[in-house]
């Protein structure tokens, strides 16, 4: 399991250089476009059937998917006040070197 802390230092260094996807539906379209570089999703989310889908969607395209423990987290990294079910990076920046080393890693 990867590094929370790395994940979520990830997905802000993407939102400032790169692009990225806030939401489990706009993740779901980006892993579905072949447009996800890596894939984070909350732990806490209720209902469960929100994000469930998405490591299994992950692995099928071949994309990074990791999972944070909050969805308060997730929205802080992703730059919103709000918290956030999932977030894609659809545009690494200068986050690229760190997705790569994230993605050796295996997911759950």
């Amino acid at each position: 399991m990867a590094d929370e802390a790395k994940v979520l230092e990830v997905i802000e260094i993407a939102r400032t250089t790169g692009k990225i996807k806030k939401g489990a539906n706009e993740a779901t379209k980006a892993i579905e476009k072949g447009n996800a570089k890596l894939v984070a999703y909350a732990d806490n989310v209720t209902p469960k059937e929100v994000v469930m889908h998405l490591p299994l969607l992950c692995k099928e395209k071949n994309v990074p998917c990791f999972k944070v423990s909050k969805k308060e987290d997730l929205g802080a990294a992703a730059g919103l006040a709000l918290s956030t079910a999932a977030v894609a990076i659809v545009k690494e920046g200068d986050a690229k070197s760190i997705i790569e080393a994230l993605s050796k890693e295996s997911t759950e």
